[in-house]
């Protein structure tokens, strides 16, 4: 790797293009390197887990207010699949609909720094572009494994969510540079696809405080959408603002650091393989990344207190990130209210931990139901429940020492006759230095657990069969999930729209 610093220069500046962060971006989208075999398996795990949450999202209104979109735009001849439907549909709004359900119920991969992101929202775009263009499993596979790299270097040096910016703006340039690299393009269409994208994705993380709306689920598929959206424009001669990070009106002056600000950005260098997916970890429970491990530690000391009425407060000790996020430094009295969202509530630690503490489990429906945040005992556990960030595990979480590196806490129950339980958990049950790591097997049994009553078996078996040997595929629509007509039927009613 190599370490590029990146700063806001003045237009009179000399400053030539192929020093631009996003030059170097696309030239690393451009080098034709092999997908190694441990990446190359990462990424089907991934297709794998994206259908997964897919599969239990498709019923759910944002859901299904994105794929009659997407049924608006339909393709005869090239074209993209919109999953659980057949036919062909125009790509951009196939990526819509996909990247939707993949992130409806926040229960897919994820890559922490100080910034944070998911970066299996990669994959439906760039799958999408490969059905449109006609692409086969190999250049499928070359296409994300970049997509995750660029995001996953991106995220290891420049944070956004420090600046208030949401973590999306780091997506459309990796869809970008990923579509890329699936096309063959050369480097300067790649490096022109990359500034549109970063300059249509840049928002504000409101969509992440206070009441959360299911805006959360539709920013990533949106930036995955105006990624496809620039490289078609690029392809056919157009430019964008330039330098998009560096300029002296660009990202990193306005939007981040501020003009005297500089960044260190990883990238591959020349020849090298993209590793960056295997940094990254999936999901067991269907909530926040930061939540995983305290859900696990929930579980770990739900035999431990006899009676939780008896519970007078409970601390837990975590991360900065943690704490100030989904935790009561936050400063968001949503995070504590029965009436929220579910997008809220999985962004509510207290009340993700009185759930699990309560039930011993999690499950992405139950745990998030109104009867089940209404329930007074749950209520009343929830409001004793409190956050503080602890300087060690905010070491932890920014170490970049994988057997440091953490994102769990401390939990620390007072009863109400002053007896103390308890109990730390660093990292979560499925990550890979867990108690029980993700592997093959459990991405299936993932997905088979989730499709159960949505996807027919035989079809289930097909597309993991599809999966499995996606570098073979000459046909990607293989690695679309049709889903019986009358399941789709259970689906919410929305109104009418104008497309």
């Amino acid at each position: 790797m190599i370490n590029h610093s990146v700063r806001t220069r003045r237009s009179a500046e000399e400053f030539p293009y192929e020093e631009h962060l996003a030059h170097k971006i696309a030239r690393v989208a451009a080098d034709p390197v092999d997908v190694l075999p441990e990446v190359e398996e990462m990424i089907i795990n991934r297709i794998i887990d994206n259908a997964s949450v897919s599969a239990a999202s498709v019923l759910r209104r944002p859901v299904t207010v994105a794929r009659r979109q997407a049924e608006a735009h339909p393709t005869s001849g090239k074209g993209a699949s919109v999953f659980g439907l057949s036919g062909t549909y125009s790509a951009e709004w196939a990526a819509w609909a996909n990247g939707t359900a993949v992130r409806e119920l926040d229960f897919h991969d994820t890559f922490l720094a100080e910034e944070y992101s998911h970066p299996g929202d990669n994959i439906p775009p760039i799958l999408a572009a490969a059905q449109t263009s006609g692409k086969n499993g190999r250049d499928l596979l070359r296409g994300v494994a970049t997509g995750y790299e660029i995001q996953v270097d991106l995220v290891r040096g420049m944070c956004l969510h420090a600046h208030k910016i949401d973590h999306v703006a780091h997506l459309g340039p990796s869809v970008a540079a990923g579509i890329g690299t699936l096309l063959g393009l050369d480097v300067d269409r790649i490096y022109q696809a990359i500034g549109q994208a970063l300059h249509t994705t840049t928002a504000t993380r409101q969509s992440r405080k206070g009441e959360i709306s299911s805006w959360k689920a539709y920013a990533p598929s949106f930036a995955g959408k105006m990624a496809i959206e620039a490289v078609d424009r690029t392809m056919r001669g157009e430019g964008a603002p330039a330098p998009i990070w560096e300029g002296e009106d660009g990202v990193i002056a306005w939007l981040l650091g501020g003009p005297d600000h500089e960044y260190t950005i990883p990238l591959p260098e020349e020849g090298e393989a993209k590793r960056g997916i295997l940094d990254t970890f999936t999901k067991e429970h269907s909530a926040e990344y930061q939540a995983q491990a305290i859900i696990d530690l929930a579980r770990l000391m739900r035999g431990r207190i006899d009676d939780l009425t008896q519970v007078d407060n409970i601390v837990l000790q975590t991360s900065h990130h943690t704490h100030y996020v989904i935790g009561t430094g936050a400063n968001d009295p949503q995070k504590m209210d029965p009436d929220s969202t579910r997008e809220t509530l999985d962004h509510s630690i207290m009340y993700i931990f009185a759930v699990a503490l309560e039930d011993g489990e999690w499950h992405h429906e139950r745990s998030y139901s109104p009867e089940r945040a209404h329930r007074p005992e749950t209520v009343e556990l929830w409001h004793k429940i409190t956050t503080v960030e602890d300087p060690e595990w905010t070491r932890r979480y920014l170490s970049t020492d994988p057997a440091e590196k953490a994102f769990g806490g401390r939990a620390i129950v007072t009863m109400k006759d002053g007896s103390v339980v308890q109990e730390e958990l660093a990292i979560a049950d499925a990550h890979p230095l867990g108690a029980r790591p993700f592997a093959r097997e459990q991405y299936v049994n993932k997905f088979r657990t989730l499709a159960e009553g949505v996807i027919a078996p035989e079809e289930q078996d097909r597309f993991l069969a599809a999966a499995e040997n996606t570098a073979e595929l000459t046909d990607l629509s293989e690695l679309n999930i049709t889903i019986d007509p009358d399941v789709l039927a259970k689906a919410p009613e929305t109104q009418e729209g104008l497309l």
